[in-house]
């Protein structure tokens, strides 16, 4: 996974070099979604159950003309986590259902592929999918003493949408945890990774060459 990552970061750094920065059409929206989201565990051993969870902040992308593809990026907040039943084991005696968030600074870096040779119908619908790594900087969590939590997280992620009038694009994002992003302290082995799928609207503000 780490080699796939790495592979990813080159293919960004190559096309961000190849392109010549003054032909590429840059741009910047703000963003709302929603995040669904659950704690993959190494181990079957409780109850988990979604939990839903807001996104907020800024999206940049820069295009490169002729070609169709380009870089996106960004800064949100997003809230993930899941419903832990912890009760059922005997282990954790004293606890119950317990709603465990984690409030991340998400920063992607995606290579993305827009459609934007249409005979002219891309000026009012135009697709695109993208997919890249993500980070994630570790705000805030519940406070569940059964529970530690890394600084950071990070992911790959992959989405696909349509963007209409040139100014709003919404879409849809899976997000694979490839790093721990929680770790019960009685049992080293029963740890988590981030699992979720977001829906998003951006709305950009302005564009230039």
């Amino acid at each position: 996974m780490k080699k796939i990552i790495t592979s990813i970061f080159v293919a960004i750094a190559m096309l961000a070099a190849m392109a010549p920065a003054a032909s590429a059409q840059f741009r910047y929206g703000a963003t709302l979604g929603a995040d669904f989201s659950t704690l993959k565990f190494k181990q079957d051993l409780i109850t988990i159950d979604r939990c839903v969870g807001p996104e907020a902040g800024i999206t940049t992308e820069m295009m490169f003309p002729g070609i169709g593809f380009g870089l996106g990026s960004g800064i949100l907040y997003q809230m993930k986590g899941a419903n832990l039943h912890l009760g059922e084991k005997k282990v954790w005696e004293g606890y119950g259902n317990e709603r465990a968030f984690l409030h991340y600074l998400h920063i992607p870096v995606n290579l993305k592929f827009k459609w934007t040779r249409m005979n002219g119908l891309e000026d009012y619908v135009a697709p695109f999918v993208y997919g890249g790594p993500s980070i994630g900087f570790l705000l805030g969590h519940s406070h569940i003493p059964a529970l530690k939590y890394p600084l950071a997280d990070i992911g790959l992620e992959v989405g696909f949408g349509v963007e209409v009038l040139k100014k709003w694009q919404i879409s849809a994002v899976h997000n694979w945890g490839v790093t721990y992003c929680a770790q019960t302290k009685l049992l080293d082995d029963f740890s988590a990774k981030n699992r979720s799928w977001s829906v998003r609207l951006v709305y950009f503000f302005s564009r230039k060459k």
